[in-house]
């Protein structure tokens, strides 16, 4: 690369990083991940959450979440804030709409993170009613591949029908494909994209699988060196055709020379900064995905105000070395990455569970 623009691209990088200190000390949320249900339809590999098919007795009810809802449109303006809807599978609940009403209604803007089995027409007509903007559909491979890696017979064909109709629907503005790339379908990923063109998609996000939840117990679907080696240069191929934003998920800094080129923003783990998360149970987190230990968990909506807790709790999120061991600290790219992302950070031996430097080993 060029020195001059790597030498711009740094500069930006520190803007970015003294950006990110100054909400360490004034967090803002800006994202709120609602976990509506660890309940699901399929029983994919790589689940971060281990979901499952049976209601959990601690499930948290729609009376609840309108209530935190109401808490905290009471205090902050509810259009600064992005509704992240998860699961589990979102859509497995039958008040899921019942409780996105609701929060239309109080002015949050809202989107849907679903396996896009369980659309149909009734389903298409209760999003737009309650205002959804933008959904992410998962799509790990084509059909064999897809449907042996998620455990559902003829979910393939549903999908991409539903990505069809999905475009159709008013309220949407963006309709996302994530795939989750791994040992089984990483060669497949030029042909999901010429799927993607042909069906028109304008986003279409890409990201590894990472050793959390069920994945732990299914290394053989980790990727290798060369398996990310050929990833990166694959998505920077396909943004460069400009077709349609083929972009690398948020879960890694990877390096100076990489971030601009694989993404549209540069990496930054806010998780407990500006996003928050009400996970199934009613508990008060960060990120879904970040490992559920007691000291992690803040509060719960049953018992506590939301807002009261974000403003109060959380310092352990809050300060630049929350992530941090010696060999981090040596690191050239500690103050851009602060140990990477909060969900693969090994709490017990104090180290990365992953860190790109060690898997390509800088050859990139």
């Amino acid at each position: 690369m060029d020195k001059k623009i790597e030498k711009i691209k740094k500069k930006n990088m520190i803007a970015i990083a003294k950006y990110r200190k100054k909400l360490y000390k004034k967090p803002i949320l800006k994202d709120l991940f609602i976990e509506v249900t660890l309940r699901c339809n399929a029983k994919c590999e790589h689940c971060g959450s281990s979901c499952g098919y049976e209601i959990p007795e601690d499930e948290i009810s729609a009376d609840m979440l309108k209530k935190a809802l109401k808490d905290i449109a009471d205090r902050y303006n509810p259009e600064d804030i992005l509704l992240n809807i998860t699961g589990g599978e979102p859509l497995m609940r039958k008040d899921l709409f019942e409780i996105m009403d609701y929060a239309n209604k109080l002015g949050f803007r809202w989107g849907i993170t679903t396996n896009g089995m369980l659309i149909n027409d009734d389903i298409l007509e209760k999003m737009n009613k309650t205002n959804m903007e933008t959904i992410s559909v998962s799509l790990d491979g084509l059909k064999k591949t897809h449907e042996s890696f998620r455990k559902v017979p003829g979910s393939f064909d549903k999908i991409v029908e539903n990505l069809k109709k999905l475009k159709q629907v008013p309220s949407i503005k963006i309709v996302q494909v994530t795939t989750v790339a791994n040992k089984k379908n990483i060669n497949e990923l030029e042909e999901i994209y010429n799927l993607m063109k042909s069906l028109e998609i304008i986003s279409w996000r890409v990201l590894n699988v990472d050793p959390i939840g069920r994945a732990k117990d299914n290394n053989d679907i980790l990727l290798d060196a060369n398996d990310y080696k050929y990833l990166y240069n694959f998505i920077k191929e396909k943004r460069a055709e400009e077709i349609m934003n083929v972009e690398y998920g948020c879960s890694h800094f990877l390096d100076i020379k990489l971030e601009k080129e694989l993404r549209d923003t540069y990496f930054t783990c806010l998780t407990g900064i500006t996003i928050g998360s009400i996970l199934s149970n009613g508990d008060i987190s960060v990120c879904p995905n970040v490992e559920r230990r007691p000291e992690f968990i803040q509060g719960n909506i049953k018992y506590d105000n939301f807002v009261d807790i974000w403003e109060n709790k959380f310092q352990i999120f809050r300060f630049n070395d929350r992530t941090s061991c010696k060999e981090c600290k040596k690191c050239k790219n500690w103050e851009f990455c602060l140990g990477d992302s909060f969900h693969t950070w090994n709490y017990d031996d104090n180290k990365p569970n992953f860190c790109i430097k060690n898997v390509i080993k800088g050859e990139m």
